[in-house]
């Protein structure tokens, strides 16, 4: 856009200069008549001429009528000897103002010089700038195979392990990276190779960048970080160019860091049938290839690389002596999300009682990037709310708004749909309240956001790897509350729980195909087939007969319908309960757990097993 605006003024810069030239240059249609000295001189001698004006050779001739004439003297004489030589007498040139102007040197470079000079300008300008709009091209032509890296020598916010909260092996392991790049020769000295690559393994968020970071700052040496996506045009041979344009600049700068981000953009296994075997993203994989091989063995690059796919990179990327360690990173745990929260904290003011042991309670399965947000968006409502300082109830409000969305507070619900919700949501926190191996309710509510409209947030005592087969069965008993509740209140059911139906029958499908978890025995049913160049699934393939087929459909439907039949047997033996936690719900719109077990202690609620 910019480089547009600048081509549209040096164009009108271009063309006001031309009509200036032009103006100078030609001068108007109306000029005066011309005047030669014989004439001149025949005119003074019958009384027709009134004044004569001589600028240089040039004269401006007056009639006594107010006609304006022009004409030119003799360059050698002045126009008084001129015109006695036409026989004009003193007496009747006495009848005549004759005006001498002096010529400047502004009359001449005006006149004369400047007509001449700023075309000429002009032209050499515009030759020039084209000229140099063709060299960029020829440039850029050059330095197509260049790849784009960035260098991050000093850092302004240097990164160190010190602001990694969480990972202390993956740091551990990180460390001895940091000793290869500080103290080579130790490790040379007894015969230990250098690794060359080091893969960082995690889902989306959880730390791979920002440890590469790290690492570099604890190391201090130049960090050159790409991302592998751009190692990859539409032309032949730039993705293998650029490749070695990278790796020869880290080697130039050793000891040094290599970083390339989503490696799995030009690392996906080869041979998948897009375009042959010459692709360009799979020459560039084989100069990857090429380029790590051909290291020394005391090259002191060591390359750096991310991925959260690393089922679908190649074999030969991850055999030894090319990328030699395998680094997994994972959502941190309750102790690490704590750290975490408190290092995104850091210069912002808080509240004298902010807990983040109680946040990190509320916030399983986050990871590292999902915390900050939820500490800015915590600030974010703060300034909102005209605070000066964030607040307890801000960091849970935040948690809400990274799951679920805003809240939408200004729709308006008919009061019949208010009711339906909540005892919809009232359904779903009594069902996972009368279950022995439900995770205890936090927060029920009916205030809308996003897509939902309303929640009920259920949170383990205890954060567990593994789920058990009656947890999966309680967790589709809860699921099936807001539908018996409706159910039994109403007599009729709405679209409310589409989701939930969606997602309890999702989860009892795995329960009998891929957990082993039914009637059917210790098998699992379906083979996941990926196309790799896509990354993700297309199709599962059948391995199981049409008569197996309906075994694994009926068993899913069986645990289905009994999940529904607990959670009506809950529901209906507990409806003054229902009433009750609904009631609240439609006066209040938001109960915490503390408020909501309140409520419900006086009933004696015995939990039941799903």
């Amino acid at each position: 856009m910019k480089s547009l605006a600048k081509n549209i003024l040096i164009t009108l810069l271009i063309i006001f200069s031309l009509a200036l030239a032009a103006s100078l240059v030609y001068q108007t249609s109306s000029q005066p008549k011309n005047l030669n000295l014989s004439t001149l001189a025949s005119d003074i001698e019958s009384g027709q001429i009134k004044s004569i004006n001589v600028s240089g050779n040039s004269l401006t001739i007056t009639g006594v009528n107010g006609q304006v004439y022009q004409g030119q003297k003799e360059a050698e004489s002045g126009i008084v000897e001129t015109l006695k030589n036409y026989g004009v007498t003193p007496e009747e040139l006495a009848k005549v103002n004759i005006s001498v102007a002096s010529t400047s040197g502004s009359d001449f470079w005006i006149n004369v010089v400047l007509p001449i000079i700023l075309p000429t300008i002009v032209m050499v300008f515009i030759f020039y700038y084209l000229l140099r709009q063709t060299k960029q091209g020829v440039n850029q032509a050059f330095n197509f195979g260049r790849a784009n890296l960035r260098l991050f020598t000093s850092f302004k916010d240097r990164i160190t392990f010190a602001d990694v909260a969480g990972l202390k092996e993956v740091k551990e392991e990180m460390l001895e990276i940091v000793d290869f790049l500080k103290n080579p020769k130790k490790y040379l000295d007894i015969g230990a190779k250098i690794p060359r690559g080091v893969l960082l393994i995690g889902p989306p968020g959880s730390g791979k960048t920002l440890l590469a970071r790290a690492v570099a700052g604890e190391a201090n040496v130049p960090f050159f970080h790409i991302s592998a996506s751009e190692f990859v045009e539409m032309f032949v041979g730039v993705g293998a160019a650029r490749t070695r344009d990278a790796f020869a600049t880290a080697k130039r700068a050793a000891p040094s860091i290599l970083f390339i981000d989503e490696i799995d953009a030009v690392g996906r296994e080869r041979g998948a049938g897009l375009g042959g075997g010459h692709d360009e993203r799979e020459q560039t994989l084989n100069q990857i290839l090429v380029e790590m091989d051909g290291f020394d063995r005391n090259t002191q690059v060591i390359v750096l690389a991310a991925t959260n796919r690393p089922d679908i990179l190649d074999p030969a990327l991850l055999r030894p002596g090319r990328f030699d360690r395998r680094i997994m990173l994972d959502f941190p745990d309750i102790g690490e999300r704590e750290a975490i929260l408190k290092i995104h904290a850091k210069g912002k003011p808080l509240d004298t009682d902010v807990d983040f042991r109680r946040v990190a309670v509320r916030t399983p399965g986050f990871s590292g990037a999902d915390l900050a947000n939820l500490v800015n968006e915590a600030a974010i409502l703060a300034v909102q709310q005209g605070k000066a300082s964030i607040s307890q109830q801000n960091l849970y409000d935040s948690i809400e708004k990274v799951l679920l969305g805003p809240a939408r507070k200004s729709r308006v619900i008919p009061e019949k749909e208010r009711e339906i919700t909540a005892y919809h949501e009232a359904g779903h926190a009594l069902v996972a309240a009368g279950l022995k191996n439900s995770d205890p309710v936090h927060k029920v509510s009916i205030v809308s956001r996003g897509m939902a409209g309303g929640y009920t947030i259920k949170l383990p005592l205890e954060e567990h790897r593994l789920t058990t087969k009656s947890q999966f069965l309680s967790e589709l008993a809860m699921m099936m509350g807001g539908y018996a509740a409706e159910e039994e209140r109403f007599g009729d059911i709405t679209t409310g729980a589409s989701n939930d139906l969606k997602e309890a029958s999702n989860t009892a499908r795995m329960i009998v195909t891929r957990f082993g978890m039914s009637d059917l025995g210790p098998i699992t049913f379906g083979k996941t087939e990926e196309l790799l160049f896509l990354g993700k699934e297309i199709t599962t393939e059948k391995n199981y007969s049409e008569a197996t087929a309906e075994k694994i459909d009926g068993e899913v439907s069986g645990l289905l319908t009994k999940a529904h039949k607990t959670a009506r047997k809950i529901v209906s033996a507990h409806k003054d309960v229902l009433d009750k936690v609904a009631k609240a719900l439609l006066e209040k719109e938001t109960l915490e757990g503390e408020e909501f077990y309140a409520l419900i202690k006086d009933f004696d609620l015995q939990p039941i097993e799903a």
